[in-house]
């Protein structure tokens, strides 16, 4: 509807917006999520940010699946989108090219180097995002506990591959992307930080065998806007 309004939107029934001319998160401080509050904070977008907390099942609630019906994290609504009508909008790669798109920073302008910086956000994706993940559940949650250790060396065999494929890239760049920090950068070292920190399994994959990608997440996680964002939506 062209008249609509940020207050149309169910989910600000139980997240409301004290600032709704602003851009609105809804989110939690887990890799997927600080994607998006790091790049918010790179770009300096004015936000509001509403914590979705997982223990009392608040991405299942109605209002929150009325945004995204996948009951993941992060979503956001900014009352400001295209043509100036509001947009909601979910999946933290499709979100942060919209915020790319939308002020012009940490996305190349030419456009072959747009699609090969969009390349490596699918690559964090497809491949980063769900192999970490699954090793995170074999290494340190209920799937540790389970006698037959193939499932977790079959991840452990991937993400140390993934890692690979990032020091290559990294071995002559300064970010994926080269000089030019980008979403690209935003999209993969939160992944590879929790890889080695709240996943501990530094050590199962070899971290010490990639110091291009140890040289660039310490180079990452120095920045400002990295800190300010890994710590947002702050946790109650």
């Amino acid at each position: 509807m062209s008249n609509t309004v940020l207050s149309d939107f169910p989910i600000t029934k139980k997240w409301p917006a004290q600032h709704p001319e602003r851009l609105q998160l809804y989110s939690l401080p887990t890799p997927n999520g600080v994607k998006v509050s790091i790049m918010l904070e790179e770009t300096g977008l004015a936000y509001e940010p509403h914590l979705v907390n997982f223990e009392t099942h608040d991405q299942t609630s109605p209002e929150f699946l009325s945004l995204n019906p996948n009951n993941k994290i992060p979503a956001i609504i900014d009352p400001q989108g295209p043509g100036g009508k509001p947009l909601a909008l979910f999946e933290s790669g499709a979100i942060l090219i919209y915020l790319a798109d939308k002020t012009g920073l940490c996305i190349p302008i030419d456009a072959a180097e747009r699609y090969e910086c969009l390349q490596w956000l699918m690559f964090q994706m497809g491949g980063i995002g769900p192999m970490f993940g699954q090793l995170g559940f074999f290494n340190k949650f209920a799937g540790k506990t389970y006698e037959d250790k193939r499932p977790r060396d079959r991840y452990v065999a991937e993400s140390t591959r993934l890692l690979a494929v990032v020091n290559q890239r990294l071995a002559d760049r300064k970010w994926i992307m080269g000089d030019t920090y980008t979403i690209a950068d935003i999209a993969i070292f939160p992944w590879i930080r929790n890889l080695i920190g709240f996943y501990e399994a530094g050590e199962l994959v070899g971290i010490n065998d990639f110091p291009h990608v140890q040289r660039a997440l310490a180079e990452f996680v120095g920045r400002p806007a990295v800190q300010r964002g890994l710590l947002i939506p702050a946790r109650g």
